[in-house]
């Protein structure tokens, strides 16, 4: 029987490291939190290049294209301090990049999360580094003005929180016997 449960747990430990896909390896993150970031600079430029800081495409209405720039995090929230928010970006991409590699089994709803995130804070990074604050653009109602990589942040946070709080089963990936990894009895 000890020698059943330890052959169990080699096959588990060797199928955890057989399931742990790379972060450079994941075409599906890769992907996504490329085209956000690309997404994220292409229209923050467009908005750079043919609009004035201030000016509204429509001048009223619910939802308006303005041109705003802000030196704080997500909707503007704690402005003046760029350089500390430059360094919690890099702290939450290594975050992001450590929380990906730690985990035994990632499903694709997770790993769509992380990309989100990754794409947002690389977004917003460009911009911290680049100009010292973030361009906005997107204006809706009495939200304050916000850009694709926050878009994309508080999509990513919403998911995260559905996958590992909510429904924590979403999260973990559906696998086969044929997900298993082959034992080696030699």
């Amino acid at each position: 029987m000890i020698k059943s449960t330890l052959k169990q747990k080699e096959v588990n430990e060797t199928t955890d490291i057989m399931n742990r896909l790379p972060i450079y390896k994941d075409w599906i993150l890769f992907l996504i939190a490329i085209t956000v970031t690309a997404l994220d600079q292409l229209t923050k430029f467009l908005v750079r290049e043919y609009m004035y800081i201030g000016q509204s495409i429509p001048e009223n209405g619910f939802f308006r294209l303005t041109y705003y720039t802000n030196s704080g995090t997500i909707f503007g929230l704690f402005p003046g301090i760029p350089i500390i928010l430059t360094v919690a970006s890099v702290i939450a991409i290594v975050c992001l990049i450590y929380f990906y590699g730690s985990r035994k089994n990632i499903s694709f709803l997770l790993r769509v999360a992380i990309a989100l995130l990754l794409g947002g804070a690389i977004g917003n990074f460009i911009d911290r580094v680049s100009m010292g604050r973030v361009t906005d653009f997107i204006d809706v109602g009495l939200w304050p003005v916000f850009n694709v990589a926050d878009s994309a942040i508080t999509c990513g946070i919403f998911l995260l929180i559905v996958v590992t709080v909510i429904f924590p089963e979403s999260g973990k990936p559906n696998l086969n016997k044929d997900d298993t990894a082959p034992i080696n009895n030699n």
